[in-house]
């Protein structure tokens, strides 16, 4: 075997038996703490209070994007499970030992983004608990921020390092405890809650899951519509897990591990937490007459150091479990990929933090200005399509068939080197799919009547990623069989 010190190392090396050792429980709580966070929290709430849709109907929604979710992942997963590669190196086998730089970095920006926007968020976690123990609310310094936000944010950074320093290890034993860990404290907010509302959180309730008027990025939508908008959200939201999740899959000891733990840690988590969810949410309007976006917020005003105490913990916890599993490890191995001699998984991992460091520090005064859902929409309609080149070139049209040794060789006449290490069929429908994908969310962008129809579609874009990983491997299909 030719191994090119431009495409391996240790971390990108396939994984050998004797580190094979998730199973279901690991896979679970990836999922756990997808869904367990800050973001999670206001999005599962949005969907029940702007859909306009009757609760149960929104629930459907839900369990369906489990299940879809659960059947991508585990086409995704499958070959790391099998060959024990990282997501950039599987990219690969489609788009070149080369032209996988491209999906990788993509991904890793994407990554490096939402880290930032998450360390800020767990810092919200850290800076209610001091605030609610010392009394002392800050004023603004800089940036937005008050002093005792700066010091809750630099040390949730600080804390992120050390853990991913640790290796992938700690952060599994972290995981596997934040995810149970979090729902007992979730499950004790919603009783602080229910207990301080009374009688009015089931009425709130009630009127909540009865439906109301759509509103927001559904206003406008007819029933099916909006059904099909809250389904596309929810797939939208785990899209970037969903193309890495090999990044996790080639730890796992066999693929029925991680089909049985991506069954029960996508669909069991979605309808669990969005139940606490609803109650929580209904408990607050009940207590303080309006819904409150922020949860962090919302605990404050409740004003009971018990509650302040265990909110702090499992929004912190959330958060911080999201950022290892969705904003980490991604790009630690993706840059790791991108210069494999001189970036490690825990170089990939530093500059990652170093990113998301300044990313959360502008998060306040600039980033959340410039309009934070079609810049997300966005980023996720780039990614799709490398989705739908990567599944369908690796089952129908590889069959499933792999040259490990290959993966690592850049000598021209290598299997996977293309042309100079591009694959370009690969490379044109990934630009031709993005294109309408991206046209989904900036309908002004297109043309021959696309810009019409995407435009009177609704939705506010959130079908991109649904619409750039089918055409993904349609386009790639039909050029790759020529």
């Amino acid at each position: 075997m030719s191994k090119s010190e431009r495409l391996y190392n240790l971390d990108l090396a396939p994984t050998p038996k004797d580190k094979k050792n998730w199973g279901w429980f690991e896979i679970f709580n990836v999922w756990a703490n997808d869904v367990q966070s800050l973001f999670g929290y206001t999005l599962a709430a949005s969907l029940f209070l702007y859909s306009g849709l009757n609760g149960w109907a929104v629930f459907a929604a839900l369990i369906l994007a489990g299940f879809f979710i659960s059947w991508l992942v585990n086409l995704s997963g499958k070959p790391s499970v099998v060959h024990g590669i990282p997501y950039p190196v599987f990219a690969r086998v489609s788009m070149g030992v080369f032209g996988a730089n491209f999906p990788a970095m993509a991904r890793g920006l994407v990554a490096m983004f939402w880290y930032g926007a998450q360390t800020y968020a767990a810092s919200t976690a850290v800076a209610l608990l001091i605030s609610g123990i010392t009394g002392n609310q800050g004023e603004v310094m800089f940036l937005g921020m008050t002093g005792v936000m700066w010091i809750s944010f630099i040390f949730v950074s600080l804390f992120q390092i050390y853990l991913f320093w640790q290796g992938i290890d700690l952060i599994k034993r972290f995981l596997n405890f934040a995810g149970p860990a979090v729902y007992v404290v979730m499950i004790v907010l919603m009783i602080a809650i229910w207990t301080k509302a009374g009688g009015g959180l089931l009425s709130e309730v009630g009127s909540i899951f009865s439906g109301g008027n759509r509103s927001g990025e559904f206003e406008g939508l007819g029933a099916i519509s909006a059904f099909v908008a809250v389904f596309s959200i929810m797939v939208g939201y785990f899209a970037a897990v969903v193309i890495n999740f090999g990044d996790f899959a080639r730890f796992v000891s066999s693929e029925d591990e991680m089909r049985k733990g991506n069954l029960w840690g996508l669909v069991g988590n979605v309808v669990f937490f969005s139940f606490i969810t609803l109650m929580i949410t209904g408990g607050t309007i009940a207590i303080f007459g309006e819904y409150i976006a922020e949860p962090t917020a919302m605990v404050a005003r409740v004003d009971n150091m018990f509650l302040t105490i265990i909110a702090a913990f499992a929004f912190f916890a959330a958060t911080v479990g999201i950022n290892m599993v969705a904003n980490f490890i991604p790009p630690a191995y993706d840059l790791a990929n991108l210069l494999p001699s001189k970036i490690d998984f825990r170089m990939g991992g530093l500059i990652t933090a170093i990113c998301g460091f300044v990313i959360g520090g502008l998060w306040v005064s600039v980033i959340t200005q410039m309009g934070l859902f079609p810049f997300v929409n966005t980023l996720g309609a780039i990614l799709a399509p490398v989705f739908g080149i990567m599944i369908a070139d690796y089952y129908l049209i590889k069959k499933q068939q792999l040259n490990i040794d290959a993966l690592f060789d850049d000598s021209p006449d290598a299997e996977y080197h293309y042309n100079g290490g591009f694959n370009r069929k690969a490379i044109l429908a990934w630009l031709i799919s993005g294109y309408i994908a991206v046209g989904s969310v900036w309908p002004n962008i297109l043309v021959f009547g696309l810009d019409d129809f995407f435009a009177n579609l609704g939705g506010g874009g959130g079908y991109a990623w649904i619409i750039g990983a089918s055409l993904g491997a349609l386009v790639h299909l039909a050029i790759s069989r020529k």
